[in-house]
């Protein structure tokens, strides 16, 4: 079996490949890169689900990076547990041809409760006076203590945030390396998410980008590098491409105007109330699942959502079959965005009544994903009032940390929808192009093409067919 490692740099697109990413640019030179078709979401969970097993949403579950649990009446966004995913993973299949195989699983998602050999993933702790200290989880357990004593804690506050930065991915960088000297796994999976930072906050410009082009294309190669010198061969990709974002729209607004989202009071704010909600939104970038409570009320708010500015597309029961999302975990309706304009979870009508945690980085409370945590409010002493509510948690005094703002025309990049051209949207390339098809992969095809790195075999229906070598056509004259 041929070790290989796979690099998820995301929001690489072919349109950034040049001289702003020499070393990126030279790994595909002498290979081979081919664009992957976007899919529907075009989010990290439901893409890297795909590529891990080779199936659509419809078939693993993973419809976004959350979703509205129906039997909780509970939004849940970016949970851990790899027992989500309802497909069997890259690694079931490569354990049933060799019990030999190992893989180690770096910062991708649903990380934890999996059988993965060796895994890495940011966990915090939430000690019971409300602080949230960065730290990670691992298995082995013993690995997690490890790493802290050789890399320092995991940053988590440069892994999101208004002050997310290299420093995240070069720690997961320097983990995989650790990984790979003390286990040599078979496969290894590396998470490498600094792009995508700057990417949203400044749109895909490449000017205002170039120094976070710089250091992501410093870490990743030296990773391949490393890799390489190793003999393992590497293959990167994406999952999905950036577009410049300039409309916000708040669909959770338009449904609670309608009369249709139901709030609670609590302390003089406002919470979202799914159950006792005719419909309402789990906003998820440039796509949201819409739950509708009364069947019979679904041409209504398909009618009512469809009018809105900045809304591309409504999905009902055949749409959402046409994009594979007819899942159970999915929304009765799927609205998809129009180029440029993405969804908030806004659901209050007056910022002052907006929930406490609105203006924090707050990823599970929050029921829908908030690009605004990026970004420090620029409406605000951002900076002083983060300084001051350290210095008072230091002091073991409790202190909220609400320093992003509500204005959501900050966010200048987006994604979820399927982008149209091939030069923005995702990418795999390999130092192997032998064992690329002749054109583009679909998100699971991905799939097919690890294995076959690898040296597995794949089922038939998801192995594309390897372009033909020049030897292979001279043979075949």
């Amino acid at each position: 079996m041929q070790r290989t490692a796979v690099l998820d740099v995301v929001g690489l697109s072919p349109d950034l490949l040049g001289p702003a990413l020499p070393r990126l640019s030279a790994f595909a030179a002498r290979g081979r890169s081919v664009p992957v078709q976007a899919m529907l979401p075009a989010v990290t969970c439901s893409v890297q689900a795909t590529y891990l097993t080779g199936r659509w949403p419809d078939e693993h579950g993973i419809v976004g990076n959350g979703w509205y649990v129906r039997e909780e009446g509970e939004v849940r966004f970016w949970r851990q547990s790899n027992r989500l995913i309802q497909a069997p993973k890259l690694w079931d299949v490569a354990r049933a041809q060799d019990p030999a195989f190992t893989v180690a699983n770096v910062c991708w998602w649903y990380n934890m409760c999996s059988d993965a050999d060796y895994t890495v993933t940011p966990r915090p702790m939430y000690p019971a006076d409300g602080r949230k200290l960065p730290d990670c989880a691992t298995q082995p357990p013993e690995l997690r203590h490890e790493l802290q004593e050789r890399l320092g804690t995991f940053p988590l506050f440069k892994y999101w945030g208004p002050q997310a930065g290299i420093a995240a991915s070069r720690w997961i960088a320097d983990a995989a390396r650790y990984l790979e000297e003390r286990h040599a796994p078979t496969l290894s999976l590396v998470y490498l998410p600094h792009l995508d930072y700057g990417l949203q906050q400044h749109g895909p410009d490449p000017a205002a980008l170039a120094g976070e082009l710089r250091a992501i294309d410093e870490v990743a190669g030296d990773l391949i590098d490393f890799y390489e010198r190793r003999g393992v061969q590497v293959l990167v990709l994406s999952e999905y491409g950036i577009e410049s974002a300039w409309r916000p729209v708040h669909l959770n607004r338009a449904l609670r105007e309608a009369g249709l989202l139901a709030v609670r009071d609590e302390l003089g704010r406002e919470l979202l109330d799914p159950w006792a909600s005719a419909a309402f939104a789990v906003a998820d970038h440039q796509v949201a699942h819409v739950y509708v409570k009364d069947p019979a009320r679904l041409p209504e708010v398909q009618a009512l959502l469809a009018r809105l500015p900045g809304v591309g597309e409504v999905l009902d029961g055949a749409g959402k079959r046409r994009h594979h999302l007819d899942h159970p975990r999915a929304g009765d309706l799927v609205v998809v965005a129009e180029p440029g304009a993405w969804f908030t979870y806004y659901y209050w009508l007056d910022d002052a009544r907006a929930p406490d945690f609105a203006r924090t980085v707050d990823i599970h409370r929050k029921p829908g994903y908030d690009p605004a945590e990026l970004f420090f409010d620029p409406h605000s002493p951002a900076k002083l009032r983060a300084a001051l509510t350290l210095a008072k948690r230091k002091l073991g005094l409790r202190a909220l940390m609400d320093v992003i703002g509500l204005d959501a025309t900050v966010v200048r990049g987006t994604h979820g929808r399927v982008t149209h051209g091939a030069g923005r949207g995702p990418l795999l390339m390999t130092s192997r192009p032998e064992l690329l098809p002749e054109a583009e992969l679909s998100a699971t095809d991905v799939f097919g093409v690890v294995l076959r790195h690898l040296g597995l075999d794949a089922p038939a229906h998801r192995l594309p067919a390897p372009a033909p070598t020049p030897g292979r056509r001279e043979a075949a004259g």
